[in-house]
């Protein structure tokens, strides 16, 4: 019953299989001119193929693939990611219909000087994301706001958009209710604490050097200060942020915010009610459902492969490419080239993180990254591929907001391109120790 898994590469193609058709359709409609191509196919209806061959393979090896399944889609990890998710998007679409959003939006870009628009929109931006843990409901909520302060203030809408993506960029990457650090953690075997501390270190000079950047480009225009709301809003926004930092379990953190935001709707919202609270709840789960899916699907076809030796050709491949060079350098490179690639063919960091956060655990444990490190590449370099991509969901939402090319936004997610090449810079600074040995 406990035989070694003997290693497989055909164990792998279930997953091939899954980004084959992920990417193709996303490739086959995007050419036909859909704006959203890569989100015609959605995620967990292009994995039901692959967990067919996987289970065909499984049966093939004389295993179980239905208890398989089951076994991963109930990992535990996997269950407790889906109750977050649950929560996280009830707390936003409650803030959001209480008008937090608004508020921080509102107080975040009043009378600002001219020469600070761009910086402005981005610290915004990113606070809201931060806030939210989500780059697309960041850019669904600035984006509008940012075109108006382009229109008015004479800003290029690609500065002004790629502002806003690079603030959601960094929220979304740093936040500690975002689904890509949640899966990123738990992948890893770390906190949400030692996770944000991690990132924290490369994200933050990135931040302050977009900042400086974003101030020295542009010729702008006083724009109209917008009108002023109660700041008393963003108090919810507050008490996440504060319990997340204070080391307080995310879902007491995400449950206290709920609560919170409920209250601060009855009383500062006409009209908001119970009803009205639990039906934003409800919508809020329901936005959740395809990373749930999702989530469910990834635990069990992860599990169908592992048992079958796709995982252990893997490491086995690995381990002989990178024979001779059992760095701890070598290591984070490889994490950050698995987490890159994978969402290149995905277009969506979750769901490259969810793919590869096994295998880059496996190769943190050989190479002697530790979790928390191995967790900030991960999520690192799946948010800056997704924030560059031209057919990723969020330059693809900001560009038809603002009618402008996605090829121009790429070039323009200043954030993005800083992030990656402070965190490439880090990895490979000469005067690093070495990683101790691990059999």
């Amino acid at each position: 019953m406990n035989e070694p898994v003997r290693p497989s590469a055909l164990a792998l193609t279930p997953l091939l299989v899954f980004l084959v058709l992920f990417f193709g359709a996303g490739l086959y409609f995007t050419s036909h001119g859909e704006a959203m191509g890569f989100y015609q196919l959605r995620a967990p209806v292009a994995i039901l193929p692959a967990l067919g061959l996987a289970a065909f393979i499984a049966w093939r090896r004389r295993l179980k693939p239905l208890e398989t399944l089951l076994e991963g889609m109930g990992d535990h990890n996997v269950v407790l990611m889906c109750l977050i998710f649950l929560l996280a998007g009830g707390f936003v679409e409650v803030s959001k219909a209480i008008g937090a959003v608004d508020a921080i939006v509102a107080l975040g870009i009043g009378h600002l000087h001219p020469a600070l628009l761009l910086p402005g929109l981005f610290v915004v931006a990113g606070f809201i994301s931060l806030s939210l843990g989500t780059s697309m409901g960041t850019i669904a909520a600035v984006a509008p706001i940012a075109l108006g302060v382009s229109d008015a203030s004479g800003l290029d809408r690609a500065l002004v958009l790629g502002a806003v993506i690079g603030g959601a960029t960094f929220g979304d990457n740093l936040s500690v209710i975002s689904d890509t650090a949640i899966v990123a953690s738990r992948t890893q075997g770390c906190t949400m604490r030692e996770k944000f501390r991690e990132n924290f270190k490369l994200a933050l000079p990135a931040a302050l050097l977009t900042v400086v950047v974003l101030g020295f480009i542009g010729e702008t225009a006083p724009v109209q200060t917008l009108e002023p709301v109660s700041a008393w809003l963003i108090v919810p926004y507050v008490v996440v942020l504060g319990l997340a930092m204070a080391g307080v379990d995310v879902i007491i953190v995400l449950s206290l915010g709920l609560v919170i935001a409920g209250l601060f709707g009855a009383f500062f919202t006409d009209e908001f009610g119970v009803a009205a609270y639990a039906t934003h709840i409800w919508e809020g789960f329901e936005s959740m459902v395809e990373i749930i899916l999702l989530s469910l699907l990834v635990g069990g076809l992860g599990a169908l492969m592992k048992a079958t030796g796709g995982l252990a050709w893997l490491a086995q491949s690995i381990g002989r490419f990178a024979r001779g060079h059992r760095s701890r350098r070598a290591g984070e490179v490889s994490i950050a080239a698995l987490s890159a690639t994978t969402d290149v063919f995905t277009a969506n960091n979750t769901v490259a993180i969810l793919i590869s956060g096994g295998l880059a655990r496996d190769i943190a444990q050989q190479h002697g990254v530790p979790p928390a490190r191995a967790a900030s590449v991960l999520d690192i370099f799946a948010c800056v591929t997704q924030g560059v991509l031209p057919y990723g969901a969020q330059i693809l939402l900001a560009a038809s907001l603002g009618t402008v090319s996605p090829l121009a936004l790429a070039g323009h997610v200043h954030y993005s391109w800083l992030l990656g090449a402070i965190t490439i810079a880090a990895m490979l600074w000469p005067s690093r120790k070495a990683a101790p040995q691990v059999a």
